[in-house]
């Protein structure tokens, strides 16, 4: 007789199956031949893949050929890569690729893999094993801050960089709401109340999390339909790589609806999020709780599978009805039990970012209550901030639950140079060490890409290495990046020097910020740098005056001279307000005037590096929103989406927490909103009057409504620059010449 247990075990694997056979079928012998030819193309044949399973995660690389007449070869001789699996299959090639044959597989789809024109053999045999079972990437904000236009190509790349750096846990939350649709249809909810609950795409993480409801909505049924597509096939070649995707569950949000039309349920508003409309709570002891999870995951369940871990995240940022322990203990209890009942192999992962962010209120007594109220090893913990806050140290090691390291590293995807990979290593080392017993992993809750990927590769690198030598992976990284092992001692300056700061919410450049004669005009941005400005000078100078043509030639080099100059000139602008603001505390007009032309040179500067790169333009941005869009008017809505996210946000306090430097959003967003205080500033010099900055800020806030409204069009392929400072530069790609322009004109300057 088959067992109940049984039956929906076989369920369960018979709709993982369904789904997987879904999306899109791979035409290779294994994922890893795919892979392998993705990146590689016909050089893909070099490489020969040996699976040999074993209980820990290990990758051995080894020259198929043996010596030639006693002398070995050394360029393209077969390689054999064997491992336990898939994933470390991928993990052992990327290996090769970076420290053998000097290829960088970038986490964009954007960024082409470069190939050399041979490969280099390693002489002996290289063996690795995975120091964590576990190694887990994303956070719920990264699906708005970098992948809310993403269609299976970006996804495709992406999935491709997780394998290749190790990943075996990815968050998958993408198309949930479809799913939701149809289980608050089930509830008795008319389409236009179901659409209007839902927040636009780009806000959709903070939906999901409880924040808010409606915010940009109704959400378009095309847009329900086109994620669900995608999600089949992202945790269909996610599972390919023997990743487990962690899908959400039901934490208890329901839409206001739902509330009125059950009166008698324990529904309560949860603390307002950000100046948001208050959300609402179903307690997890009310029945409905119990239907809401069982309605919820049968139908998760028969679209994407399962792999019996739900990610399920209550009050976050916010506080609970309660915090009496024993109410706590109830939501925690019920949650997993509400899991359990549907799915009886089900785990809980949650991230513990709340714990850190309102750690006044979640003391020691709440915590334990809360934690211990699931079984023991069922409830998976993701410690979120550990480069600022290890919260295990604070909680007795989360009371025997196991838990997952995390560097988060970025916020809203602001473009600052942070990071610090040797105070990284030696937390990271001293947890590894310490945390023995319940520690179980490694990973990384970044809100958005970064414009310091070597922290993020740095990290899956060091779940593979025992003892690591920080100065050699720097050295590598250089070569890497640039294309050749001339000047690693570069690298290590900006190692060292300028990667010292832990990231923040609101970091950003003084251009980026709200305009404001001194400080800056919101809490949101905060510009913030502790190193010396000129130190940075001094690596912008290498970097255009030390490495090779090769490297000049290498999209990575062209990546990294963006990314330093436009931090170097973001720095210096500062010093520009700065100067005007005591012009104007002296009431010298021509001082002033003189200093906005300065101020316009830089934009101008800047805004045009920015634009030769696709990692830093807003063009690629908007066409990926406005491509999800079946008519006109739905294009017109998700570019307005895409505008607000990045600039005022929503909400009264949120203006400008995703600000970044991107090519477009410089010249027609930061500089014009400086140049329309600039102009108001000296205006009320002429006049005798003192500036009044709040009123300066009631009208801004119209430039800036307006231009989320707005439909500029902005290029999406790199921009060519015609030479204007000095005929003898040759004229290579447009980076490297806009580089080598700011580098004439700012360079001598003593600020």
């Amino acid at each position: 007789m088959i067992t109940r247990m049984r039956l929906y075990a076989i369920m369960l694997a018979l709709a993982t199956m369904t789904a997987m056979a879904q999306a899109q079928v791979q035409p290779y012998a294994r994922p890893i031949d795919g892979l392998a030819h993705r990146i590689l193309g016909d050089r893909d044949t070099l490489f020969k893949f040996v699976c040999q399973p074993d209980t820990v995660d290990y990758f051995v690389i080894e020259r198929l050929n043996g010596d030639t007449g006693g002398i070995p070869k050394r360029y393209d001789q077969k390689i054999r890569i064997t491992g336990n699996n898939d994933n470390s299959l991928a993990v052992g090639l990327n290996y090769y690729l970076k420290h053998c044959a000097g290829i960088h597989v970038s986490w964009l789809a954007c960024e082409p893999i470069e190939l050399p024109s041979q490969f280099w053999s390693p002489y002996k045999p290289i063996r690795k094993e995975s120091l964590v079972k576990n190694r887990f990437f994303l956070n719920y904000c990264t699906f708005g801050y970098t992948m809310p236009w993403w269609k299976w190509e970006q996804w495709e790349r992406f999935i491709d960089w997780m394998a290749l750096n190790g990943i075996t846990m990815p968050l998958a939350i993408t198309g949930q709401e479809a799913v939701w649709y149809e289980v608050w249809k089930e509830f008795g909810m008319t389409d236009e109340e179901i659409r209007g609950y839902f927040s636009g795409p780009a806000h959709l993480p903070w939906h999901r999390m409880a924040n808010l409801d409606g915010f940009g909505g109704p959400l378009p049924m095309s847009w329900l339909e086109g994620q669900k597509e995608l999600q089949k096939q992202i945790v269909a070649r996610e599972r390919e790589f023997n990743m487990t995707p962690v899908l959400p569950a039901f934490a208890g949000h329901v839409p206001k609806r739902f509330a009125e039309m059950h009166p008698d349920a324990d529904i309560r508003q949860l603390s307002a999020w950000c100046g948001f409309e208050p959300t609402c709570f179903l307690n997890s002891s009310d029945p409905l709780f119990a239907k809401i999870q069982k309605s919820f995951l049968e139908k998760q369940t028969a679209l994407f599978g399962t792999d019996h871990i739900y990610g399920v995240d209550p009050f976050n940022e916010m506080d609970p009805p309660s915090w009496e322990p024993d109410y706590l203990a109830s939501v925690a209890r019920n949650i997993y039990g509400s899991l359990q009942q549907c799915d009886p192999a089900a785990r809980w992962l949650q991230m513990t970012w709340v714990f850190y962010y309102k750690r006044k209120s979640w003391t020691p007594e709440r915590l334990r209550a809360y934690l211990t109220a699931v079984p023991q090893d069922q409830l998976v913990l993701l410690d979120y901030f550990c480069e600022k806050t290890e919260v295990w140290r604070t909680t007795d090691g989360f009371y025997g639950q196991p838990f997952i390291w995390c560097y988060l590293g970025n916020f809203g995807g602001n473009t600052m140079l942070v990071g610090n990979i040797n105070e990284l290593e030696k937390k990271l080392a001293a947890a590894l060490e310490e945390a023995e017993s319940n520690m179980t992993g490694i990973g990384s809750t970044l809100e958005a890409f970064d414009v310091s990927p070597q922290i993020y590769e740095y990290l899956f690198d060091r779940a593979w290495e025992k003892q690591p030598d920080v100065q050699q992976w720097i050295a590598d990284w250089s070569h890497l990046r640039s294309g050749n092992r001339d000047h690693p001692e570069t690298w290590q300056l900006l190692n060292d020097s300028i990667y010292k700061d832990w990231s923040f919410y609101g970091l950003g450049t003084q251009l980026v910020a709200r305009p404001s004669l001194e400080g800056h005009g919101t809490y949101y941005t905060k510009p913030y740098y502790s190193y010396n400005n000129d130190t940075l000078k001094s690596i912008c100078k290498a970097f255009v005056t030390r490495f090779s043509l090769y490297s000049i030639g290498k999209d990575s080099y062209k990546y990294d001279l963006v990314n330093l100059f436009s931090q170097w000139m973001g720095n210096r602008f500062m010093d520009i307000r700065n100067d005007f603001t005591a012009a104007y505390k002296n009431r010298d007009i021509n001082e002033m005037e003189r200093q906005v032309e300065i101020a316009n040179q830089l934009f101008a500067d800047v805004d045009t590096l920015l634009n030769t790169h696709p990692s830093f333009m807003l063009g690629p941005w908007i066409e990926m929103a406005r491509d999800w869009g079946t008519t006109e008017a739905e294009k017109d809505y998700y570019e307005r989406q895409a505008r607000t996210l990045l600039t005022i946000w929503g909400g009264p306090v949120l203006n400008d927490y995703a600000n970044r430097m991107w090519g477009g959003l410089v010249k027609d967003y930061y500089a014009r909103r400086w140049n329309l205080f600039f102009e108001a500033v000296i205006q009320a010099v002429k006049e005798g009057k003192e500036f009044d900055e709040k009123a300066f800020g009631e009208e801004l806030s119209k430039f800036e409504q307006a231009w989320t409204e707005s439909h500029t069009k902005y290029p999406v392929e790199p921009q060519k620059v015609e030479n204007k400072i000095d005929k003898n530069i040759p004229n290579w790609h447009p980076t490297y010449r806009v580089a080598a322009m700011i580098y004439e004109r700012w360079m001598k300057q003593t600020k």
